[in-house]
């Protein structure tokens, strides 16, 4: 593949395990993604997760000094309170660590949300105020929030999420390139100038597909549905058929230079390399 560089950066999400086999498993993955060199990689939580520090910040923290890989943080604003999240980034601080990325969050049925952070926007405000050196980070949605009422609204939160100290935004998957420009241009001509990584999750097998068509609000294009529908009872054929469509978006997203991919490995190493290998030319 020829030498090229068009500035965008690689960096990969992966999740605290529930199990013994899942914590095996993601050191294995952790070692082979810490050989990509991404330029950081994500660490997600559970809103209401009793054991948030124990699990996502004890994770992050393999990761960012055992492993020397920068490593981001997940926050979610809905189920905490200052005292814990100055608390938080204090221990993040300790460990080196001061990428955050702040959510609002899912709301859990029958679990209120706490009073101090409504939005994430508030979560990145505080955060900016407490640790001003600290990177945050944002989520934002190609396709419009599921709870904002239209387009124009959802870019008017975004840009107060920008404009409450948001220094780069992390979009939600996506499989219609289309839409992910669109919804450039849309924050271009709202003054939105942080970078806007594009996330893209592959997809590998049967179970993950029937999840997307039934939670995902993502538009699917007819040559994904395709996809989905010619290789239904051939596994290999669509683990091959949805690794390959996820590398011809992020050729297509790196060519019109995006500022980055952030992949969702779903902490499968096996995938994150088939797609570095086939794109690592189009990496800084």
């Amino acid at each position: 593949m020829a030498e090229t560089n068009t500035g965008s950066t690689l960096s990969f999400e992966v999740f605290p395990p529930n199990s013994k086999v899942g914590i095996e498993n993601l050191t294995k993955t952790l070692d082979q993604l810490k050989e990509l060199k991404p330029s950081f990689i994500s660490v997600t939580c559970s809103n209401h997760n009793v054991d948030y520090e124990k699990n996502t910040i004890d994770l992050a923290k393999h990761v960012h000094n055992d492993l020397q890989v920068p490593a981001m943080v997940h926050m979610p604003a809905a189920y905490v309170n200052k005292k814990q999240v100055s608390r938080i980034l204090n221990e993040l601080e300790e460990l080196n660590i001061n990428q955050v990325l702040a959510l609002r969050g899912d709301i859990i049925d029958g679990h209120a949300p706490e009073n101090d952070f409504k939005y994430a926007s508030d979560l990145t405000k505080f955060i900016k105020q407490e640790k001003p050196d600290f990177e945050v980070s944002g989520a934002c949605y190609p396709e419009v929030h599921p709870e904002s009422t239209n387009r124009i609204d959802d870019i008017k939160h975004l840009k107060e999420k920008v404009d409450a100290g948001c220094d780069q935004l992390i979009t939600q998957l996506f499989y219609d390139n289309e839409q992910f420009f669109r919804f450039q241009e849309e924050c271009a001509i709202a003054d939105i100038n942080v970078p806007i990584l594009a996330g893209i999750m592959p997809i590998i097998n049967r179970k993950q597909a029937l999840h997307i068509l039934e939670n995902c609000s993502a538009h699917l294009p007819k040559k994904f549905l395709a996809i989905l529908d010619k290789y239904k009872d051939d596994p290999i054929a669509l683990r091959d058929a949805g690794l390959a469509y996820a590398i011809d978006q992020i050729v297509d997203l790196v060519t019109n230079d995006v500022a980055g991919i952030h992949i969702y490995t779903m902490n499968s190493a096996q995938t994150a390399k088939h797609i570095y290998d086939n794109t690592a030319a189009f990496f800084k």
